[in-house]
């Protein structure tokens, strides 16, 4: 199973009101493990980045300016993520500024149906807060140190760990690897307790030895046995 956990920075909390992607980041999940796939890029958002956005990503004005523009990068965008599941964390907000993103170059939007909250599932898995990431990496022994600043590849790799812990799969791995490790032994003790001390004595006899040479003996030189047969002969 193939899914996609997504994150992003922006200028600000409303696509409604004229704000723009700023970053992008996508890690590919196979099966709950990372694949080493990623998607990531920096956007010219066409307009300034206020300074309260920047106090949270730290990506200026001036660094985005030379950066491509959503539509420059949409096609590599939307063939990364194809039709997987988006893993987000607070999905609709992400979801709100793709779609705007989207619908300015005249794409269609990306269907809710695709989405899982990471939200939506500590509120149902934790009956008591808080949420944020940072929270939920603390709960989960997660190294968040790294993450001095908001960013959205950085906050992607350690949102694919939180989703992990959160529907279970982790623990479900580590059973496995258990269990694979028990039955491992298991057959080593049972090849230990079948190994024979003493190899079992030879059950021809002299006699039909030398028939079956003689037998072989008739069936010429090219003949398919010879092989296959000891130096014993």
């Amino acid at each position: 199973m193939r899914e996609i956990v997504l994150d992003t920075e922006t200028t600000g909390l409303d696509p409604a009101a004229g704000h723009r992607l700023v970053e992008l980041g996508c890690i590919e999940l196979v099966n709950r493990i990372p694949s080493g796939a990623t998607f990531h890029t920096y956007l010219n958002p066409e307009r300034d980045v206020p300074p309260e956005a920047f106090a949270v990503h730290g990506l200026s004005s001036d660094f985005l300016r030379d950066k491509p523009r959503f539509a420059d990068i949409a096609d590599a965008f939307l063939a990364f993520i194809g039709e997987a599941p988006l893993v987000i964390h607070n999905a609709s907000f992400d979801h709100g500024f793709l779609c705007a993103e989207l619908k300015r170059i005249d794409r269609p939007p990306i269907a809710p149906e695709r989405l899982v909250d990471t939200l939506a599932l500590a509120r149902r898995k934790h009956s008591a807060g808080p949420y944020s990431l940072d929270a939920l990496c603390a709960r989960y022994g997660i190294d968040a140190s790294r993450r001095t600043k908001h960013g959205a590849l950085l906050d992607a790799e350690i949102l694919a760990e939180v989703y992990v812990e959160l529907i279970g799969a982790r623990q479900a791995q580590l059973g496995l690897a258990e269990a694979i490790g028990r039955s491992d032994a298991l057959r080593r003790d049972a090849t230990a307790l079948r190994a024979r001390p003493v190899a079992l004595a030879p059950r021809l006899s002299d006699a039909e030895r030398a028939a079956h040479a003689a037998f072989i003996s008739g069936l010429g030189e090219e003949a398919l046995w010879l092989r296959y047969r000891g130096d014993d002969r």
